[in-house]
This record gives structure tokens, sequence and C-alpha cells, in this order.
């Protein structure tokens, strides 16, 4: 199975940005290279998945949980696909944080994008004071289930997962990589549960401080399926290396 390296460029970047990317695209282009997404601010999606030609798959960063209607400065799944997105992000620890967003909402969004055609990313990952208290296991399985279950059924053969330890987001701290592992282990499990043998193609992403420097060895962790990648992902010759070690 390929990995998956995915590029959240969060609130960052302009339409000038896009043609820098070539090292992006030819990191990319080998036969059985990663598979790789970008998922930039909305109002570039229609533009990259231009200047993309397929080379990448284009995401969003986010979808509201109904099709269309009056809610104001949201953007909905098939308003997504209609600008080109294949993919979105959700669940994402700073949603979590800043939009208060709980496993209900994100389970809603799910079933939205789902039923829009879209692939899901969904993000689990615990903070700080959960990690010390050693609820890590706990708190991600958690998320996995009650998003699932909020979402209703869900279709494995359009879902990933990222676990994000959301201390090591844009910290440059990193997990050991027995504790990726681990943590791993225990998504892959639940996945199990959750799907049976379907859910065999469901990858694990990590993301958390991936750069060109510690990709190999992350990707060397087993059951790492690929990566979420912040704020290297912002930089094409850094986020290319990412790409080539996967």
């Amino acid at each position: 199975m390929r990995r998956l390296v995915v590029g959240n460029w969060k609130m960052n970047g302009m339409a000038s940005d896009l043609g820098a990317l070539g090292p992006v695209y030819e990191a990319a282009a080998p036969r059985g290279a990663a598979e790789v997404a970008i998922c930039p601010p909305a109002t570039l999606i229609a533009a990259l998945a231009g200047a993309a030609a397929g080379r990448i798959w284009v995401g969003g960063q986010d979808c509201h949980a109904a099709a269309k209607g009056a809610h104001t400065g949201e953007i909905s799944a098939p308003m997504l696909i209609d600008a080109g997105a294949r993919r979105v992000i959700l669940g994402h620890s700073e949603r979590r944080r800043d939009r208060a967003e709980d496993d209900a909402a994100i389970g809603a969004k799910i079933a939205a994008a789902q039923a829009a055609g879209l692939g899901v990313i969904l993000c689990v990952g615990e903070t700080e004071a959960e990690r010390d208290a050693g609820r890590t296991g706990d708190v991600v399985a958690a998320q996995f289930r009650a998003a699932l279950a909020a979402a209703g059924p869900v279709d494995p053969a359009r879902l990933d997962l990222a676990y994000e330890p959301v201390w090591a987001i844009g910290t440059g701290r990193v997990p050991a990589m027995a504790d990726i592992a681990a943590v791993h282990a225990l998504l892959a499990r639940e996945i199990a549960g959750a799907f049976g043998a379907a859910g065999q193609g469901v990858r694990i992403l990590y993301g958390g401080s991936v750069t060109g420097a510690n990709a190999a060895e992350i990707f060397a962790v087993p059951g790492v399926g690929g990566a979420l990648v912040g704020g290297a992902s912002l930089k094409p010759e850094e986020f290319a290396r990412i790409i080539r070690a996967a």
C-alpha cells in the first residue's frame, strides 16, 4: 500500500506560491512514489487543482455538516468537490481548540464529506496534559470511536487517520519512535474492530513536527502509513524531501 503524505497549509499561502511547487510534483512523479496531497486555504483549492493537473491530490482543511444553507463563512463538501478537492481534513486539533468542535460535530462532517464523495483524513491526538497523565491511548481511541459513532455508516475505503499529538504540532518536538509505534498499533486495532478486513486499506498517518530531517526515521516505524505535514509543507524543497523519504 502506498504511503500518503499530506501537506496542511493551514491559514497560509497566496496564488503566487503555487508556481514554486515544481519540486513537489517531481518528488511525487516516480512510479510507486508516495501518494501526495496538499490542503491549501479554500481560496487556493481551484487554482491548485488546475496547476497540479492530477500530479498530486488537492484537499480541503474542513467542511460544514450541511450541503448548503444559511451558514455565512462556511464551505460545504459539495463546494470542495466543485473546486477540485478530493479529500478533506476533519477533526484537526486546531479546529477542536479554536472552534470548540466536539466528536459529534466531527462525525456529522465525516458523514457529509463521504456523502459528497470526499475522502476523509480524520485527526486524533492527545494534549500534553493527557499524555503526562498516561491517557494517550484512551484519548485517541475515544476520539476515533465517538467520531465514527456520530457519523453513522462510514466507508473505510475513503477514510484515513492522522495521529497528531497536540503537543508536537509546530513545536519541533516529536514523540519517541516507540511511542508512535504504540499509538499506531492501538489505532490499527481500533480500525480492525470497527471495520474488520475492510479496514485494511485505512492508512494511519503521523502528524506533528515532521521535517525532511526526521521523516525517514518516522516512516520506518511499523504502522506509519504516511504523514500529515504542517509547516514543512510550505517549503517545496523540504516537503519534497519528506515525500522522497516516504
